[in-house]
C-alpha cells in the first residue's frame, strides 16, 4: 500500500496486487474496507519511488470469476475481496472485506426463487432410471448422455457443473466395490461438481450390512484425497433435489461473472515487480561486521555505514 502520487485524486492510495498472471496497481478511497466497501480505479502503474503506506506478506491472491480473493499474512484484517462489476452501465471495482460483502453488488441478480436468479436449463444423464424433475423449481430438464455426474448444466456448450446423485445404500455399493475413487476423479474433471446423499449422515452408524467404520474411514478418505467434490448428505429426496439445483444454479452465475468480468481484468496494466523491502539496521550493522567495519552494538549507524552498504548491495535504504 503506498500514497497515490497524482495531486487532488480522491483515491488517495494505490493497492498492489501480486496476481499470478501478473501484478495490478488499483487506486483506492481508504486502506482497508472497515465499515463500507472501498471504491477503486485502475492506476497507470506502481511509482518508482512510492511514498510507503503499509506493507504485509501475502498468503494468497487469486482470481475467483468476477472477483480477486486477497488474504493477507496477519491476525486481523486479513481477508478481503476485490469484485469487478457494472454500475449504470460502466466498469466498476470494489473492495469488501467479510463485514461488507452484503453492501458490494457483483453483476449477478441476488437468489431468490430462481436459482441465482434465473432459470436453469439443467442436463439429465440417460442413465438415470427415476431421475428428478425439477417440478417444484423454475428449471426445464434435458435428458443427455453425461461424461461425469447425473445432473449437469452447461455454458457455450461446456459443462461447468455437475452432481452426482446417491441413496445411502448406493453410496456404499459404490464405496466398497471400489469404485468410488473412479467416480470422484471423473467428477473432479469438472470445474464445480459433488455428490448429493439421500440420506442423513447419521444413517452411516445405523447399517447393518457393512460396518460403519468402513464407510465412516471411506468419506474420509474421499474428502482428503478430492477436496474440490464434497459429498453431501440431504437427509431427503426433495432436500437432495432442492440443494442440487441451489448448487447448479450458483455454479452456473459464477461461471457467468468470470466470462463478463475478464474482459475487465485484461485490461488492468501490470505494475512489475515489487520493490524489496529496505535493510534494516541489525542487516545493516551484521554486513558491515562481515566486511571488517567498526559498528557499535547498539544505536544509531553512522551516515557511511549506510552508504557502504548501498552501493556493495545496490538496496535503497531509509537511513536518511
Amino acid at each position: 500500500m503506498a500514497r497515490n502520487p497524482e495531486e487532488g485524486s480522491s483515491l488517495p492510495y494505490l493497492v498492489r496486487l501480486p496476481l499470478p498472471a501478473g501484478a495490478v496497481v488499483l487506486k483506492v478511497r481508504d486502506v482497508w474496507p472497515r465499515t463500507a466497501k472501498v471504491y477503486c480505479h485502475r492506476a497507470d502503474g506502481w511509482p518508482d519511488e512510492p511514498d510507503i503506506v503499509e506493507r504485509v506478506t501475502v498468503r494468497r491472491c487469486e482470481r475467483r470469476g468476477a472477483a480477486v480473493d486477497l488474504v493477507l499474512d496477519r491476525a486481523r484484517e486479513n481477508r478481503s475481496q476485490f469484485v469487478f462489476t457494472k454500475a449504470r452501465g460502466r466498469d466498476v471495482i470494489f473492495w469488501q472485506s467479510a463485514r461488507t460483502t452484503r453492501q458490494a453488488r457483483p453483476d449477478v441478480a441476488v437468489p431468490t426463487a430462481r436459482a441465482a436468479g434465473q432459470r436453469l436449463e439443467i442436463l439429465v444423464d440417460s442413465h438415470e432410471r427415476y431421475p428428478w424433475t425439477f417440478g417444484h423449481q423454475q428449471a426445464t430438464t434435458q435428458r443427455r448422455l453425461l461424461a461425469a455426474g447425473d445432473y449437469a448444466v452447461e455454458l457455450d456448450g461446456r459443462i461447468v457443473a455437475t452432481v452426482e446423485r446417491k441413496t445411502l445404500a448406493d453410496l456404499v455399493t459404490t464405496m466398497t466395490t471400489g469404485k468410488l475413487t473412479y467416480l470422484l476423479a471423473d467428477l473432479a474433471a469438472v470445474p464445480n461438481a459433488a455428490v448429493v446423499v439421500e440420506d442423513r449422515y447419521s444413517a452411516v452408524f445405523k447399517l447393518d450390512h457393512v460396518r460403519p467404520a468402513v464407510v465412516a474411514e471411506g468419506l474420509g478418505e474421499a474428502a482428503a484425497r478430492f477436496p474440490a467434490v464434497p459429498i453431501v448428505f440431504a437427509e431427503t429426496r426433495p432436500l437432495a433435489q432442492e440443494w442440487t439445483y441451489r448448487f447448479l444454479g450458483a455454479a452456473l452465475a459464477k461461471h457467468h461473472d468470470g466470462h463478463h468480468a475478464a474482459p475487465l481484468v485484461a485490461q488492468l496494466p501490470a505494475a512489475g515487480p515489487v520493490p524489496a523491502p529496505p535493510p534494516t539496521a541489525a542487516e545493516v550493522r551484521a554486513w558491515a561486521r562481515r566486511h571488517g567495519l567498526a559498528v557499535p552494538d547498539r544505536g544509531r549507524l553512522h551516515p557511511d555505514v549506510w552508504a557502504a552498504h548501498r552501493e556493495a548491495t545496490g538496496r535503497e535504504d531509509g537511513a536518511g
